[in-house]
């Protein structure tokens, strides 16, 4: 079910009021002393809403349902009253929730008849829920009705919460940048979790999710972003039920720009890293890269993205699983390093490789480059960034740092929980959110 049709659509508000269940008839009073006889008057307008009026401990991912009889719906409002929440670093929390600035209010989708209206996004769990719809006959008399219910809370424990995300508010990042959420807890309703989380962008194109473990997701876009755009990931976990009788709490926005395109290659037996900034080189810097006497000293093949920098790093074979004491172990000082992959992998300054610098592979893996590119390199990298490196026997794997490229389009749309492709220009996602509860 894709959201956001060609079908009419009513703004939903969120606010922090409760009201009593009632139903009123505007326009149709009588004055006093009217003659009018009952079987005189039209049949108004007939609304129904559920969940049932009263209902307690709601599930939070159960669709609002509202359906008009004789009639047709000119406006529902969801208004939920809960409490203020905090989001961790990184992103920001809904400001204004119970008011007219909710950056998240429950919108819905009306069917081509107007008669029938059901929510796009969960409810809050542990909220007093007030549904208000308004219908009209076709004479243009409005009946209003005042639903009310509360929802199951989302106890200590069982509470799926986001734990961090990459990238974060106010980022610049380069063109491969995927979105990168962790969240506190396992998520075994994965389709759910992806429906719930929407990625939009000035220039639209199509990405989708995929698990690393089962509290880590990722999207990528099909190819990498066009640059100098923003783009904004809604994270709509409110009542979204991550696994059973787990609940999602905490609305997110993270809002970062893609910058300008910077894409290095490496042909490994070249010598060479060629970097192109917006398509143009602007920079040809001599290389040293791994001797490729073992595996852990091969420098790998495949679309490598920039994860983080350091004008100094202690490297320590250790952290890669080679230990002190055995064959290949080195704890070197680096300068000006950009990470690469998780298995050690960085661009650096390498002083004392000067001598094989464009001309022989001898390092441990890395990419040495002389102090002045190295620190040209450090300096011009955004996270996010791209190195395509070719010529080697040993493949990037999908799963070591960011190298979610190493897999084609096709395969990461078939790892995708939904199957299909989100668009990111502000339609929605693939699928519901409400799971077995629709």
């Amino acid at each position: 079910m894709k959201r956001r049709t060609t079908h009419p659509r009513l703004a939903v508000a969120v606010a922090a009021l409760v009201l009593l269940a009632t139903g009123c008839t505007s326009g149709g009073d009588d004055e006093p002393g009217s003659t009018s006889a009952p079987e005189e008057q039209e049949q108004g307008p007939e609304v129904e809403i559920t969940p049932e009026p009263g209902a307690t401990e709601v599930p939070p991912n159960s669709p609002v349902r509202v359906e008009a009889a004789h009639g047709t719906l000119t406006d529902v409002r969801i208004e939920q009253a809960t409490p203020d929440e905090v989001a961790p670093d990184g992103s920001e929390a809904a400001e204004g929730v119970g008011g007219e600035d909710d950056p998240f209010p429950v919108t819905g989708t009306l069917n081509e008849a107007e008669d029938t209206w059901v929510s796009d996004w969960n409810l809050r769990p542990g909220a007093a829920v007030t549904v208000i719809a308004t219908a009209a006959d076709a004479g243009g008399e409005e009946t209003e009705v005042v639903s009310e219910f509360t929802t199951l809370e989302a106890v200590p424990g069982r509470r799926l919460e986001l734990a961090s995300n990459f990238p974060s508010s106010g980022d610049v990042v380069g063109v491969g940048m995927p979105v990168i959420v962790n969240f506190d807890l396992p998520v075994t309703h994965k389709q759910q979790v992806e429906n719930s989380i929407e990625v939009t962008a000035e220039e639209d194109t199509e990405g989708a999710w995929n698990w690393v473990t089962d509290e880590m997701a990722v999207f990528r876009p099909k190819e990498y972003w066009d640059p100098y755009q923003e783009i904004t990931v809604d994270l709509r976990l409110d009542g979204v039920e991550a696994s059973d009788g787990v609940y999602g709490v905490g609305n997110h926005r993270i809002e970062f720009e893609v910058g300008r395109e910077l894409i290095s290659t490496m042909h490994v037996p070249d010598h060479r890293m060629e970097v192109a900034v917006d398509g143009e080189t602007v920079r040809s810097i001599p290389v040293s890269n791994g001797a490729a006497e073992e595996r852990f000293n091969t420098t790998t093949s495949g679309t490598h993205l920039t994860m983080e920098k350091y004008q100094s790093l202690i490297m320590d074979s250790a952290t890669v699983g080679i230990p002190e004491g055995s064959p290949g172990y080195y704890r070197l000082d680096v300068d000006w390093a950009v990470r690469t992959s998780n298995s050690g992998e960085f661009t650096h300054a390498a002083p004392w490789n000067s001598g094989n610098l464009g001309s022989a592979n001898t390092s441990n893996g890395c990419t040495n480059m002389s102090v002045e590119d190295a620190r040209w390199f450090h300096n011009q990298s955004l996270m996010g960034d791209v190195l395509e490196t070719t010529g080697t026997d040993r493949e990037l794997e999908w799963d070591n740092g960011w190298g979610f490229y190493q897999r084609s389009w096709e395969e990461w749309l078939s790892h995708s929980e939904t199957g299909e492709p989100q668009r990111t220009d502000g339609s929605g996602t693939p699928g519901s959110v409400h799971g077995e509860n629709l």
